[in-house]
């Protein structure tokens, strides 16, 4: 809307001591004859913008003019807080809000403050994805995205397996882990029931209606949003629960789900080095637990250790980067393949070139 592009163009000028017209338009997203009109429009409202001619041109706001439209609104203010994420401002289709909210702060500071947003983005940047794998944000995120801002109840199916779930959902907070987004949500309680065409909790397909209270009514869960396949945003606003702290309830989460996948156990003798080294090799949480308390090294100055593992095949894994370091001495069917490792290792560096 144009009243909203003059609005910013003021804006602009006033965080800026001169923008020409080839600045402005960018800025802006419009033709520089569009911005010459929209200087005229301002002038002619009463807003002292002053066009300079020539090559070091441009239009400036006259005679330290101020305007009072820099207070910041709620959405915009809650999009500062994440701006040092802008992948995820875009995946969860704030980036508008957030780039509005920090030109009227940038217009709002003193003229010796100007370049702090620009310098805080040349010293900091967070990448969260992981390595070697290229994000894709969940088409249904930005839906989510609002549920969560607005506090408002949502209707969601879900994959789970082979089968498809449908639960009714207090959207309480988003979390992005390694380039995945997670939501966190309470199970509407009692008395809230769905009725949809698809799969029931056990599978079969249908008519079906989903009752919260047979579904862990009231309880936390994590969801995650690639896994969505529907959602629809409901009118009704929920109560948050004012005690829920989204950063501990992750943490207990996501060190809960570590400790399930860990269903097996290896004993191991570490030299000096493995111990130091066993962290970076396997779970962290599996790694602190085995070295909890180590003991003194024994004869061998190596010291033994129970590590809980996904599995024996995961462990085969995992442990072969700790080389010599690590001594397998049950399960024995591991200790076996990497005694069948060695042997394996010493007939490739055995052979002498000829």
């Amino acid at each position: 809307m144009r009243a909203a592009r003059l609005i910013k163009m003021v804006l602009l000028l006033q965080s800026r001591p001169t923008m020409t017209a080839s600045e402005l338009a960018r800025e802006l997203e419009v033709s520089e004859r569009t911005v010459t009109r929209d200087a005229q429009a301002l002038s002619e409202a009463g807003v002292p913008v002053y066009a300079e001619r020539g090559r070091a041109g441009g239009y400036r706001l006259v005679g330290g003019y101020r305007t009072r439209l820099t207070g910041l609104a709620r959405g915009e203010a809650e999009a500062l807080f994440l701006s040092g994420v802008p992948g995820a401002l875009r995946e969860m289709g704030l980036e508008d809000i957030a780039s509005a909210a920090r030109l009227k702060v940038s217009a709002a500071l003193l003229p010796s403050l100007r370049d702090a947003p620009r310098t805080a983005a040349q010293r900091f940047h967070l990448d969260a994805p992981a390595w070697f794998r290229e994000p894709a944000a969940p088409a249904l995120l930005p839906a989510i995205a609002d549920a969560v801002w607005d506090d408002r109840r949502v209707s969601a199916r879900y994959r789970r397996g082979e089968s498809e779930v449908v639960r009714e959902l207090e959207p309480y907070g988003l979390v992005l882990k390694a380039g995945v987004w997670y939501l966190c949500a309470r199970v509407c309680g009692t008395g809230t029931t769905r009725t949809g065409t698809g799969v029931t909790e056990s599978g079969a397909t249908g008519r079906a209606t989903t009752t919260a209270t047979g579904a862990g009514a009231g309880v936390f869960r994590t969801y995650r949003i690639d896994r969505f396949t529907g959602v629809d945003v409901m009118e009704d606003r929920f109560s948050r629960d004012e005690g829920f702290d989204l950063p501990g309830f992750w943490d207990e989460q996501a060190e809960r789900f570590a400790r399930s996948i860990l269903r097996a156990e290896v004993v191991l003798r570490l030299s000096a080095t493995g111990v130091r080294n066993l962290p970076h090799a396997v779970d962290p949480v599996a790694a602190r637990d085995a070295l909890a308390g180590v003991p003194e090294p024994d004869g061998t100055d190596r010291v033994t250790v129970t590590l809980r593992v996904e599995s024996e095949a995961v462990a085969h894994t995992q442990l072969a980067a700790l080389g010599p370091e690590a001594e397998v001495l049950s399960p024995a069917t591991l200790r076996e393949r990497f005694a069948a490792d060695a042997i394996r290792l010493t007939e490739v560096y055995g052979r002498r070139e000829r």
